[in-house]
């Protein structure tokens, strides 16, 4: 089904999908194409509406009987990192960032495989194969840029010195005018321990911090799904709810529980989304 919006980008929804999240619901998106010489500038526009970004597609969740998914980010001046969080920095001080081009390597699909055969075995993702893989990375018309991690390992746990250069995580990420946005990262399996999604994460908002960037946009939270509960213990954590970005507050204080009638019909979503200038 196709929406659109006088000399505006076409919007499209897809066909509802038994939902990743929460069981027994169903996933349904509404995205646009990503192109053209506009595309940073709808990039930037949408992300601070709740959409994101894949490959050369925007989307939004857009279901049927269901507002749980939210779009989250940290304000990064705000952020104050927990006892936890500062122990995990410590314990990972060894790792180094090493920032390249969006350009897929066989070493980064190795390490994607491991993490998806040990913990997304029966995802969406769970059949992509190295073309896929560089389509992900590589396919995209915006400012990307590949965070690998890297540090010496021994007896598989990190921060312990034997001269290795272990490629330990990665993380595809955009840069928009207001942030950093984490688009997809994978990690290694056996280091578990090191919480390296967390650190990922850590990182970001502090190279967030030295770029005076405010934000870093950490994709979707979704209450009561235990996939998403890590993203709720940052502090300074903002979510879009009803058409505008709100501190979190209490986790559990957020329903998804909606009643189908109180979700807006597609053409009045899409009649509120506001645009870039150049896309008017």
């Amino acid at each position: 089904m196709r929406h659109t919006l006088p000399h505006a980008p076409q919007f499209y929804v897809t066909a509802p999908q038994p939902c990743p999240y929460l069981h027994g619901r169903a996933e349904r998106k509404l995205f646009t194409a990503l192109h053209g010489e506009n595309a940073a500038e709808l990039n930037n526009a949408l992300s601070r509406q709740g959409f994101r970004r894949s490959q050369n597609v925007l989307y939004r969740p857009s279901c049927e009987s269901c507002t749980a998914c939210m779009s989250a980010r940290i304000r990064v001046a705000d952020f104050r990192p927990s006892r936890t969080q500062r122990k995990l920095m410590r314990r990972n001080a060894l790792l180094r960032r090493l920032s390249t081009s969006a350009w897929a390597t066989e070493e980064q699909y190795e390490l994607f495989r491991a993490y998806l055969d040990q913990r997304h075995a029966d995802g969406g993702m769970a059949d992509m194969d190295i073309f896929e893989f560089a389509a992900m990375i590589e396919e995209t018309p915006v400012k990307s840029r590949v965070m690998e991690y890297r540090g010496p390992v021994g007896d598989g746990q990190p921060g312990q010195a034997d001269g290795s250069d272990h490629l330990a995580a990665v993380c595809l990420t955009d840069v928009l005018d207001d942030g950093l946005s984490l688009v997809y990262s994978f990690y290694d399996p056996a280091m578990a321990d090191a919480s390296l999604g967390s650190h990922i994460i850590l990182d970001h908002i502090e190279l967030a911090r030295t770029s005076g960037l405010p934000y870093v946009y950490l994709g979707y939270w979704v209450p009561g799904s235990r996939k998403m509960d890590y993203k709720a213990r940052f502090s300074a954590l903002e979510i879009y709810k009803g058409g505008v970005w709100q501190n979190i507050g209490d986790p559990d204080s957020h329903n998804n529980e909606t009643h189908p009638l109180s979700v807006d019909p597609i053409v009045e979503q899409v009649a509120r989304i506001a645009l870039p200038q150049s896309e008017r």
